[in-house]
Protein backbone atom coordinates (compact mmCIF):
# COMPACT_ATOMS: atom_id res chain seq x y z
CA UNK A 1 0.00 0.00 0.00
CA UNK A 2 1.64 3.47 -1.14
CA UNK A 3 1.24 6.89 0.16
CA UNK A 4 -1.55 7.84 -1.83
CA UNK A 5 -3.80 5.09 -0.88
CA UNK A 6 -3.29 5.56 2.56
CA UNK A 7 -3.92 9.33 2.40
CA UNK A 8 -6.72 8.34 0.50
CA UNK A 9 -8.56 6.13 2.91
CA UNK A 10 -8.17 8.54 5.50
CA UNK A 11 -9.68 10.93 3.42
CA UNK A 12 -12.87 8.70 2.46
CA UNK A 13 -13.88 8.73 6.14
CA UNK A 14 -14.45 12.40 5.79
CA UNK A 15 -16.19 13.09 2.65
CA UNK A 16 -19.57 13.72 3.51
CA UNK A 17 -21.88 11.84 1.25
CA UNK A 18 -25.28 13.89 1.90
CA UNK A 19 -24.34 16.59 -0.38
CA UNK A 20 -26.44 18.02 -3.66
CA UNK A 21 -25.55 18.02 -6.85
CA UNK A 22 -24.14 21.39 -7.08
CA UNK A 23 -23.18 23.41 -10.72
CA UNK A 24 -21.98 26.64 -11.25
CA UNK A 25 -24.81 29.48 -11.74
CA UNK A 26 -26.57 27.80 -8.87
CA UNK A 27 -28.38 29.83 -6.04
CA UNK A 28 -27.39 27.88 -3.09
CA UNK A 29 -28.25 28.43 0.51
CA UNK A 30 -25.35 27.46 2.55
CA UNK A 31 -25.71 26.33 6.38
CA UNK A 32 -22.17 27.64 8.46
CA UNK A 33 -21.93 26.89 11.35
CA UNK A 34 -20.80 29.94 13.80
CA UNK A 35 -19.09 29.83 17.34
CA UNK A 36 -20.58 32.50 19.84
CA UNK A 37 -18.89 32.31 23.47
CA UNK A 38 -19.89 28.17 24.32
CA UNK A 39 -22.35 27.64 22.03
CA UNK A 40 -23.28 26.96 18.36
CA UNK A 41 -25.96 28.33 15.72
CA UNK A 42 -26.00 28.01 12.08
CA UNK A 43 -26.33 31.27 9.99
CA UNK A 44 -27.61 30.80 6.39
CA UNK A 45 -25.51 32.39 3.75
CA UNK A 46 -26.90 32.29 0.00
CA UNK A 47 -25.68 33.22 -2.83
CA UNK A 48 -25.17 32.37 -6.43
CA UNK A 49 -21.78 29.93 -6.93
CA UNK A 50 -19.42 31.45 -9.48
CA UNK A 51 -16.53 28.81 -9.42
CA UNK A 52 -15.85 25.35 -8.32
CA UNK A 53 -12.28 24.15 -7.42
CA UNK A 54 -10.57 20.92 -7.17
CA UNK A 55 -12.19 17.16 -5.96
CA UNK A 56 -12.35 14.83 -3.38
CA UNK A 57 -11.80 16.54 0.07
CA UNK A 58 -10.36 19.59 -1.35
CA UNK A 59 -13.68 20.69 -3.19
CA UNK A 60 -14.39 24.47 -2.69
CA UNK A 61 -17.38 26.63 -4.21
CA UNK A 62 -17.06 30.69 -4.08
CA UNK A 63 -20.53 31.90 -3.36
CA UNK A 64 -21.31 35.79 -3.99
CA UNK A 65 -23.68 37.55 -3.17
CA UNK A 66 -24.57 41.29 -2.83
CA UNK A 67 -25.50 42.62 0.81
CA UNK A 68 -25.77 46.39 1.22
CA UNK A 69 -24.94 47.20 -2.28
CA UNK A 70 -21.14 45.61 -1.76
CA UNK A 71 -20.54 42.18 -3.44
CA UNK A 72 -19.47 39.68 -0.67
CA UNK A 73 -17.69 36.17 -1.89
CA UNK A 74 -16.92 33.57 0.34
CA UNK A 75 -15.26 29.95 0.03
CA UNK A 76 -16.29 27.44 1.49
CA UNK A 77 -14.81 23.69 1.39
CA UNK A 78 -17.36 21.49 0.63
CA UNK A 79 -16.31 18.48 3.02
CA UNK A 80 -15.60 21.11 6.04
CA UNK A 81 -17.43 20.17 9.70
CA UNK A 82 -18.54 23.80 9.71
CA UNK A 83 -20.98 23.54 6.98
CA UNK A 84 -23.99 22.10 8.69
CA UNK A 85 -26.32 21.62 5.05
CA UNK A 86 -25.86 22.91 1.45
CA UNK A 87 -29.57 23.26 0.13
CA UNK A 88 -30.19 24.19 -3.91
CA UNK A 89 -32.61 26.75 -4.08
CA UNK A 90 -32.62 27.40 -7.91
CA UNK A 91 -30.38 26.00 -11.38
CA UNK A 92 -29.05 28.76 -13.23
CA UNK A 93 -28.37 28.47 -16.84
CA UNK A 94 -24.81 29.40 -17.67
CA UNK A 95 -22.21 28.55 -20.97
CA UNK A 96 -18.89 29.08 -18.39
CA UNK A 97 -17.26 27.30 -15.85
CA UNK A 98 -16.27 30.39 -13.72
CA UNK A 99 -18.39 33.48 -13.33
CA UNK A 100 -15.76 36.03 -12.43
CA UNK A 101 -17.71 38.82 -15.07
CA UNK A 102 -20.31 38.73 -12.64
CA UNK A 103 -17.97 40.80 -10.46
CA UNK A 104 -18.18 43.75 -12.53
CA UNK A 105 -21.93 43.86 -12.96
CA UNK A 106 -24.73 45.56 -10.76
CA UNK A 107 -28.33 45.24 -10.02
CA UNK A 108 -30.48 43.48 -12.84
CA UNK A 109 -27.45 42.85 -15.24
CA UNK A 110 -26.19 40.12 -12.56
CA UNK A 111 -29.52 38.51 -12.95
CA UNK A 112 -28.65 34.39 -14.54
CA UNK A 113 -31.92 32.69 -16.29
CA UNK A 114 -33.14 29.67 -14.62
CA UNK A 115 -32.41 26.02 -15.62
CA UNK A 116 -35.38 23.51 -15.17
CA UNK A 117 -34.13 20.39 -17.03
CA UNK A 118 -31.56 19.83 -13.62
CA UNK A 119 -34.07 19.11 -10.57
CA UNK A 120 -32.98 20.86 -7.22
Amino acid sequence: MNAQEIIRSIEAEHIKSDLPKIYVGDTVKVGVKIKEGNKYRVQPYEGVVIAKRNGGINETITVRRVFQGIGVERVFLLHSPRIEKIKVVRRGKVRRAKLYYLRDRVGKATRIKQRFDRPL
